[in-house]
């Protein structure tokens, strides 16, 4: 009876609190969206990186066919690719500056495309809060690298917050 009456109680709470933002920002993209952006357009610039022959956009196309994924997702996708290549000089030398007695060269391929995609983020998208792109790029390499890494990541991403955006 007890348990009965415990189920009862159970299925009648609700599993997450109700939704407490205001009809407008319904619009925007859900975290979990803009988190599989970030996850995809890290592989395509980790492809890009180790295989640029200059047919990005041809390259896009195949990447597509296969990760499928919804119209919200590929835009910002895309948007986060084509910022991040179209400033990748002004990232590298940033990245440069930024790690001491490391050369691009020597850095994991994906911490370097997560240092990339997060240094575009912070500089080139104020839309998004410099605190919110430095964990999203640290959950991104917390799945796709090492804690190490990681660590690594926060380090470099959080000087370059405080020298360029300090009031964020």
């Amino acid at each position: 009876m007890a348990r009965e009456a415990r189920r009862e109680t159970a299925a009648r709470t609700p599993r997450r609190p109700p939704w407490r933002w205001p009809s407008s920002w319904r619009g925007w993209p859900s975290v979990g969206k803009r988190r599989k952006s970030r996850e995809l357009a890290l592989q395509f610039l980790y492809e890009l990186d180790l295989h640029d022959d200059g047919g990005g956009a041809s390259r896009l196309g195949e990447f597509w066919t296969r990760h499928p994924a919804d119209a919200v997702v590929r835009t910002f996708t895309e948007e986060l690719v084509r910022g991040t290549r179209e400033h990748q000089q002004k990232i590298d030398d940033l990245i440069r500056q930024f790690t001491e007695h490391w050369s691009l060269d020597r850095m994991a391929v994906v911490d370097r495309n997560i240092l990339r995609q997060g240094i575009y983020e912070l500089l080139w998208a104020p839309d998004v809060p410099p605190k919110v792109t430095i964990n999203e790029a640290l959950e991104v390499a917390k799945k796709f690298s090492t804690q190490e890494s990681s660590r690594f990541i926060n380090g470099i991403l959080d000087r370059i917050r405080k020298e360029f955006r300090p009031a964020s």
